[in-house]
């Protein structure tokens, strides 16, 4: 049955129809082992093959070096705002953070239990719809870390390339432009990243951590929030989110088969480009027309965030050129209808 519906979705985002068919032909009978991957023990060798599959597509996809662990988490990026603090404040306990949007604020407050947070840039001031200036100054030598959030769906806003932070080790949360463009992983002591919006589905948070800052935790820190207790157990000190880690592996498999990341980054490239010049509409009653018309034509979860309202269209990896040609047909089409 082929897709009629674009999910625009900020999150959970598309998956790809190919990865999905997969996942379906392979629902009741992984690979001739008789079972589902939801039901199989994770520590088989079927599952650890699957397990170590998506770390090597990962790999391959960010060219990820040897002296760096990938980790598959649960309790979403959002768990990482306090695992971050907790391993990494404990030096002299400070950190310098970057604030351009909702998450990174969320992070921020979360830190602040643990520390002295100082926010060496901000947009807060113009409501996140700008990317601050970086000074370099402004950071802390002795700081444990900087934390940066690569991307905001909510306002828009993506960094085009990292801060210097003079060796003090970069912490960045990549959920929603992660597998999106190349990146240098060996700018970074640590990467976190959701996987509901460009690697799989909602339930499993990517950590990539350089090896030296594994041993790093406060003495008060749990044991499941302590980055060493998963990477000495690759990932499975506990029941890893099986089924979300195999979508992972097909995804990022689906991805190398595509070309890699320097394919897909020009593939959204091009997405992006048709959506530059989005419907902006002058009232709340338009917007809910639109919205409803749009919903007719399969294109949904338009709707902008509750603090910014208008329009959103969330377009990851697995939105097809495609689904963005349509939405743009009709959004001038809708402007015809609607001078």
């Amino acid at each position: 049955m082929a897709r009629n519906i674009y999910n625009f979705s900020a999150g959970p985002g598309m998956l790809p129809e190919a990865v999905l068919k997969q996942a379906a032909a392979e629902m009741l009978d992984y690979q001739g082992s008789g079972m589902s991957v939801m039901e199989m023990s994770h520590r088989s060798k079927v599952y650890q093959s699957i397990i170590d599959g998506a770390e090597k597509a990962i790999r391959d996809l960010m060219g990820v070096p040897a002296n760096y662990k990938v980790l598959f988490l649960q309790g979403g990026a959002s768990t990482q705002f306090a695992m971050v603090p907790l391993n990494f404040m404990v030096k002299s306990s400070k950190a310098d953070y970057l604030n351009t949007g909702e998450w990174s604020t969320k992070a921020i407050k979360e830190a602040q239990r643990y520390g002295d947070v100082k926010v060496v840039a901000s947009s807060e001031d113009q409501v996140f719809s700008y990317l601050p200036e970086i000074k370099p100054a402004e950071f802390r030598p002795d700081a444990d870390y900087v934390h940066i959030t690569s991307n905001n769906t909510i306002f828009g806003t993506s960094w085009k390339s990292m801060p210097d932070t003079k060796g003090v080790p970069l912490v960045c949360d990549m959920s929603s432009d992660i597998l999106s463009k190349p990146v240098d992983v060996t700018q970074f002591a640590l990467i976190y990243a959701g996987a509901q919006k460009n690697m799989g589905p909602a339930g499993v948070t990517v950590v990539i951590i350089r090896d030296d800052m594994i041993e790093r935790c406060r003495p008060e820190t749990p044991t499941m929030l302590k980055y060493k207790t998963h990477a000495d157990n690759g990932s499975m000190f506990n029941t890893p989110p099986c089924y979300a880690v195999y979508i992972v592996k097909l995804v990022c498999e689906h991805v190398l088969a595509m070309g890699g990341i320097p394919a897909m980054h020009k593939l959204n490239e091009q997405k992006a480009a048709l959506l530059y010049d989005a419907l902006r509409t002058p009232s709340e009653e338009l917007d809910k027309k639109f919205l409803a018309e749009a919903a007719k034509e399969g294109l949904v979860t338009l709707s902008g965030h509750r603090k910014t309202g208008g329009m959103r269209a969330s377009i990851y990896n697995a939105m097809p050129l495609e689904g963005v040609q349509k939405l743009v047909a009709f959004i001038k089409k809708f402007e015809q209808a609607n001078p």
